[in-house]
């Protein structure tokens, strides 16, 4: 075991314990299922089985269905029976949030519970308790006696079990010795899973989930190491990032969290949790987990012998800077036009830039690019803050050398007679897909050792990218180079979907861990006659840096994805929230369903939209309740009045 992951430069999975759920097996290197969760009342038996139905004709191999209360759980039997009559039999999970009656009745019925630690038997509270150690022993003991009958049950009927962490529903107990962190998260779940290994029950799948994609990932690498360290061994893993939220944002965050940790061969089973009919969750799911069905480790990436930053707690790579890009500047987009023939003024309205020819000036987005990338010199002023990045030889010829950069490769680099910047500039290396004999890397390091001019570009054709990146990002701090670096990722896919989880995944994962000063996302198509996909391209680049919390530039929605729970249209009110709160830049709003993913997963929102009864809404600023059971048609107005009172509200624009 090398760190949390079996190699930090290659790819190879994890191996955890095998568990049996129904007819299915997960962990030990089984491949990696995908589930979801529906979204009816769990009472509405023939509604449920229905949705259910859709779901695994959308390729769903796990379908979890929430369990409320007890009448909820028994009838989870009819539901189960519908199926099995139709020739369904995918395995169910009983999803259980405060209520242990239910969690037993429903592991007598279906192949798998899954339980909050955070909520089974504690009950939170939001107040700040001190416990001795005497009275956390004496809790841990009140959970024993109530977990074990369940442990037990689920050991008699063959039924499996997930122990599902969320960041934001940990109880008093654990918040008062560990905080709100990811070492909590651990903790909160490993005193469940000691009590089941105690009962020699070994049938459980563990969880981490956040609606931050940061704590997401160090939660899951610190679970790891723990169990290895107490146990000698992992247990199956599910990933998720919870509350993701909808449409493009849900599904970056999504794949930025679950992708980060398969491409270090962590987890067994993903769902992805959108604000969106379950059985949508189903293709993104796929989209994440056909890129590891064929993977191989490469040889080719030398190991990482000692590891020079921090997993488990987010800290930003020392660089200095270099105009607007490193120390202490947000990071910073490239835009790729280098696909475009001939650029006129309109072409950069797609990158947050539009020009009004009336007034001659140029109006700049909160989400517009802060470099392109050309073949060549453009005929029209630019924007004051926009620079423009040229290869060498087309930069010689143009009179500006401020607004445009140049962007040479590593033998132009190396070589003294070349003309270059004494502003700034760009010099391109590949991670190791041309590693060999002939590779510059050592001369390079050299040359930047003393070069404060020079932003790196890091890019790698390798198919473990990511890792490949990371390896050489080890290095420039192995060899204390603290130039600012730019990831550049292209996507070869046609599909834009998948195009969106690869960016994703390969640079979040970097962004997440400190790596990073800025992102180049290019498109590569077969078909030259497509269009380039500016727009979408510099939406997702941000999206990215939103996700990985590097570069806030719009309001960010903690939405939970709906089940039967939910005491409104989940999907209907995030839409109305989102079109009259989405110009409010850094702002987090939470939008929750019901009471059990309301304070819990708003641990980091700024304000909470909160069903608390039908038709009733509780508004939340932080964790603290502020105005209860609003009716739910003026409720909407009545955020805009909390975001008002405290100062969070700005007047929209009229464009």
């Amino acid at each position: 075991m090398q760190f949390y992951s079996q190699s930090l430069t290659s790819y190879k999975r994890l191996k955890t314990r095998e568990v049996k759920i129904g007819n299915l097996f997960i962990g030990n290197n089984h491949p990696i299922l995908v589930q979801t969760m529906t979204t009816t009342d769990t009472m509405d038996t023939m509604a449920t089985v229905e949705q259910t139905i859709r779901c695994i004709e959308a390729g769903a191999q796990l379908v979890r269905i929430t369990a409320p209360s007890k009448n909820d759980a028994e009838n989870l039997q009819n539901i189960k029976d519908e199926l099995r009559k139709r020739g369904y039999h995918t395995p169910l999970v009983a999803d259980i949030h405060f209520t242990p009656n239910a969690a037993e009745i429903a592991a007598r019925i279906v192949e798998k519970v899954r339980v909050n630690p955070g909520n089974y038997v504690d009950k939170k509270k939001f107040e700040q308790i001190e416990y001795t150690d005497e009275e956390y022993a004496e809790e841990i003991e009140r959970i024993r006696e109530r977990f074990t009958p369940l442990v037990k049950i689920c050991k008699q009927h063959g039924t499996a079990m997930r122990i599902g962490t969320n960041h934001g529903s940990l109880s008093d107990r654990i918040m008062s010795r560990y905080g709100d962190t990811a070492m909590g998260m651990v903790e909160s779940a490993m005193e469940f899973l000691r009590i089941a290994r105690a009962e020699d029950y070994h049938q459980v799948v563990l969880s981490m989930k956040s609606s931050n994609p940061q704590v997401m990932v160090q939660a899951y690498r610190l679970l790891i190491n723990h169990m290895m360290d107490e146990f000698g061994e992992a247990y199956p893993l599910h990933l998720g990032v919870t509350e993701a939220g909808d449409g493009e944002d849900g599904r970056i965050k999504s794949a930025v969290g679950i992708g980060t940790l398969l491409e270090d061969g962590i987890g067994d089973t993903i769902r992805v949790s959108l604000t969106e009919d379950p059985e949508l969750e189903i293709p993104v799911c796929n989209d994440i987990v056909k890129r590891y069905s064929n993977r191989i480790s490469n040889n080719i990436v030398p190991e990482i012998e000692k590891i020079t930053y921090s997993p488990f707690e987010y800290s930003k790579r020392n660089t200095f800077e270099v105009s607007n890009i490193g120390a202490k500047h947000v990071p910073v987009v490239v835009a790729d036009f280098s696909k475009y023939k001939n650029i006129i003024p309109a072409d950069l309205q797609p990158i947050g830039y539009s020009y009004d020819a009336a007034t001659d000036k140029w109006n700049i987005g909160d989400a517009a690019a802060d470099y392109i990338f050309c073949n060549k010199a453009l005929d029209f002023d630019l924007p004051g803050t926009l620079k423009v990045l040229l290869y060498q030889e087309e930069w010689l010829a143009v009179k500006d050398k401020m607004k445009y950069v140049p962007v040479l490769n590593t033998q132009q680099y190396l070589d003294d007679f070349i003309e270059q910047s004494n502003y700034m500039n760009f010099v391109m290396l590949d991670c190791y897909s041309d590693a060999g004999p002939g590779n510059d890397y050592e001369k390079v390091f050299a040359k930047l050792a003393n070069d404060k001019l020079t932003v790196i570009c890091l890019s790698s054709t390798n198919t473990n990218a990511m890792q490949s990146i990371r390896r050489m990002f080890v290095e420039l701090m192995n060899k204390k180079i603290q130039n600012p670096v730019i990831v550049i990722c292209d996507s070869t896919y046609a599909n834009n979907d998948e195009s969106l989880i690869h960016y994703s995944i390969e640079t979040g994962g970097l962004l997440l861990d400190g790596f990073g000063d800025g992102l180049c996302l290019g498109h590569h198509y077969g078909n030259t006659n497509i269009a380039p996909q500016t727009k979408l391209l510099n939406s997702i680049a941000f999206g990215i840096l939103q996700a990985t919390r590097t570069r806030i530039s719009k309001t960010e929605y903690i939405s939970c994805p709906s089940c039967g729970r939910t005491l409104f249209d989940l999907q209907e009110t995030t839409a109305k929230i989102r079109a009259v709160t989405n110009h409010l830049k850094g702002v987090k709003i939470a939008i929750m369903g019901c009471i059990v993913n309301g304070p819990g997963e708003m641990a980091d929102a700024d304000f909470g939209y909160v069903g608390s009864g039908v038709g009733k809404i509780t508004l939340y600023k932080g964790k603290e309740v502020v105005k209860r059971n609003i009716d739910s048609k003026i409720a909407v107005d009545e955020l805009i009045n909390l975001l008002k009172e405290n100062n969070a509200w700005v007047a929209p624009t009229v464009s």
